[in-house]
């Protein structure tokens, strides 16, 4: 009686729990509630006596892959609004794919039969001989290990594809130029001042930093000419002093 009771608790939280997972519009708060519904999935998986599954799916999913999710999307400045912009513009080719899935289900209920000899094989004792995690081993590994392999490849690749279709090549990103650095010399970026003692910056004014030589591509010879790298800062210092002054 405890047990049937705790199964329907458990699996009334699940499924609420699973639909604000996709209707909450703060995706911060459809995280927590992903995680809600693991631990809720891992309490029955106890109930069903498969507790290697319900410790692999608090430990890993939860522990892991959903606390992932959840620094992802707290650290990622995403514009919500910009996204909500071209729910219009999707919405039909969602509502067609949620139409082709609603009834791929329904045809899968309608088809589904239970077999005559489900009511003694929920009602027979568990053997004694063999653990809960060894007789997953041996069918996954055994009868479905190459669906199991089949599984892992379309998760690399689908991983592969994120990677891709995510990198882009920002050039706003300062890189660094091995070859500008080993050219500077301490005349371009270092400056020598004799300053009298207790003076203050309304005499001395702010400096500011020393402009930079012109970035050179990579592919081409890093080599400044000396004369016109001179005269360019020797200018811009001289402004700089004249417009203190």
């Amino acid at each position: 009686m405890i047990t049937a009771i705790a199964f329907y608790v458990f699996s009334a939280i699940l499924l609420g729990s699973a639909a604000m997972v996709v209707t909450s519009r703060n995706p911060v708060h459809s995280v927590l509630f992903l995680i809600l519904a693991f631990f809720n999935a891992a309490a029955l998986f106890l109930i069903a006596g498969a507790e290697f599954l319900a410790m692999i799916l608090v430990i890993v999913y939860v522990g892991a892959v959903a606390v992932l999710f959840l620094f992802v999307v707290m650290m990622l400045d995403v514009d919500f609004v910009a996204l909500r912009e071209g729910f219009q513009r999707y919405a039909p080719v969602g509502a067609t794919v949620g139409v082709v899935l609603f009834f791929e289900l329904l045809s899968v209920l309608l088809g589904w039969q239970i077999s005559d000899a489900a009511p003694g094989l929920r009602l027979s004792t568990m053997p004694t001989n063999i653990s809960n995690t060894r007789a997953i081993g041996q069918v996954l590994y055994t009868n479905y290990i190459l669906l199991f392999q089949l599984s892992g490849l379309i998760l690399l690749v689908a991983m592969v594809g994120a990677i891709v279709l995510t990198h882009r090549d920002r050039h706003t990103a300062r890189r660094q130029n091995i070859t500008r650095q080993q050219e500077r010399r301490v005349a371009d970026t270092l400056q020598v001042l004799q300053i009298r003692n207790r003076a203050g910056v309304q005499e001395l004014g702010i400096y500011r930093p020393k402009p930079m030589p012109q970035l050179i591509p990579a592919e081409a010879p890093a080599r400044f000419d000396e004369a016109e790298v001179g005269h360019e800062l020797g200018g811009d210092v001289q402004d700089h002093e004249a417009g203190e002054h």
